[in-house]
């Protein structure tokens, strides 16, 4: 049966701005590419970009069937120390947020922002171990 995810595969349109996206905007590490994929190590799982077409070729169908517009439909969740720092971080570098740091009712602190194809991103930490100012 299934254990546990070990990455995450991202169709997008524009690997090179995307690619530019996660590696100097959020930081991840690369640790494979080649004309139509990109790698990023994050914790002991992989992120990939995948080039839409190669994506469709991989699965076994047409490009038309893997229809990325009409928003998205999931979001990576990632846990960071300091959701407020790690904000003014990212605002920094010119990522814009959906939503600011906000505490949730089930006991989470976060802030939501997308990639440049839309792929939706949340950066979280427990309210718990939310530093003091």
């Amino acid at each position: 049966m299934i254990h546990r995810i070990v990455a995450t595969v991202l169709f997008v349109r524009d690997l090179a701005r995307c690619t530019t996206f996660y590696q100097d905007t959020l930081g991840l590490q690369m640790t494979y590419n080649d004309s139509v994929s990109v790698t990023f190590q994050l914790g002991d799982q992989y992120v990939l970009l995948l080039e839409i077409s190669s994506a469709a070729q991989l699965i076994g169908v047409e490009t038309s069937a893997l229809k990325i517009e009409g928003g998205p439909r999931g979001l990576l969740a990632v846990g960071v120390e300091d959701v407020d720092a790690v904000y003014e971080a990212f605002k920094a570098k010119g990522v814009t947020f959906l939503r600011p740091p906000t505490n949730q009712p089930w006991g989470l602190r976060t802030a939501h922002f997308s990639d440049p194809e839309g792929n939706l991103w949340e950066i979280n930490q427990s309210i718990e171990s939310k530093p003091e100012n």
